[in-house]
């Protein structure tokens, strides 16, 4: 009888502590709720999440690429951007370049207001003696192409920038002369000044003819007008 009493006992105590451990009961008492095993629990948790978060990261680290991948894929990144903004670029900044024969002595090829090349017989063919039309020169300024009173196309051209404030001026054939529209500088037939505000003269260009088209060139020597050198060279 005392045997049986003895594990009777021995086993209700294994059933407290079992009960402890599983976070039901604390002691010998079972009104008493147990924190402790629940706080172990939560260590469990803690241990458990911290677990899986080392073990994701491990992961995420074997998918990041190595530096070599890195550099080629900004290689290829970069690549793919840059060609197609060069493509649209460059016809852009092409349009800003003056058209040129790609001969140094030749010069740039003389260009009418449709942007055609200026051939000698259709120019002398549409425009009569004495006559001054802009046409494309140098550096794509606007230059005036000289029908002298023979007929014969001037071996010079006239820039029609003011040299004031930069007007574009046109020529008034009733005075014969280049007048400025926005603050009166006058220049004469061959665009030497003679009325300010403009402090120099129009500079100029030479005028060549090579297979059949009209060309200018960089004028850098004395300037026959005044008999002084070149302000513009």
């Amino acid at each position: 009888m005392a045997a049986l009493t003895s594990v009777a006992a021995s086993l209700t105590l294994n059933t407290k502590i079992s009960s402890c451990h599983n976070g039901m009961m604390f002691g010998a008492s079972t009104q008493a709720l147990s924190f402790a095993p629940l706080k172990a629990h939560m260590v469990k948790r803690k241990q458990q999440v911290g677990g899986q978060t080392v073990c994701q990261a491990a992961v995420a680290a074997d998918r990041v690429p190595d530096m070599g991948k890195r550099n080629l894929m900004n290689l290829l990144l970069l690549g793919a951007i840059s060609l197609p903004s060069a493509g649209l670029i460059g016809p852009y900044l092409y349009f800003f370049v003056p058209p040129s024969t790609g001969g140094e002595g030749a010069g740039v090829v003389a260009k009418d207001a449709l942007g055609n090349d200026i051939t000698v017989k259709g120019w002398l063919d549409s425009h009569s003696p004495g006559d001054r039309t802009l046409a494309q020169g140098l550096k794509g300024d606007p230059t005036y192409l000289v029908v002298e009173n023979d007929g014969q196309l001037a071996t010079y051209g006239v820039n029609a920038v003011c040299t004031h404030l930069g007007c574009v001026v046109p020529f008034n054939k009733a005075e014969n002369k280049f007048i400025c529209p926005c603050h009166g500088s006058q220049y004469n037939n061959q665009g030497r000044v003679v009325r300010g505000p403009a402090p120099l003269s129009l500079a100029l260009a030479h005028v060549d003819v090579a297979d059949g088209k009209v060309f200018f060139s960089p004028w850098s020597e004395t300037d026959f007008r005044t008999g002084e050198n070149p302000w513009w060279s």
